[in-house]
């Protein structure tokens, strides 16, 4: 797993299908907040940070596909 603290704002989510997961608003200890803007809901969810694969210029790639991240 890469360092997660390279995580910043506005970096895409994906899973490891590589759908869009979400955008990333902060990262709070062990969690990756995501914005608001690209919820269903229009709330603020959650990644664990544990499930980061790999971190490419702007995109986090996580070891889960989109559909079980959105889950967790």
């Amino acid at each position: 797993m890469p360092e997660a603290n390279i995580i910043k704002s506005h970096m895409e989510i994906v899973g490891s299908d590589g759908v869009h997961v979400g955008v990333v608003d902060s990262l709070e200890g062990d969690r990756i907040k995501l914005t608001k803007a690209g919820s269903p809901d229009g709330e603020h969810h959650y990644v664990s940070a544990g499930l980061v694969q790999d971190i490419k210029g702007n995109t986090v790639t996580l070891t889960a596909t989109a559909a079980d991240a959105s889950q967790a």
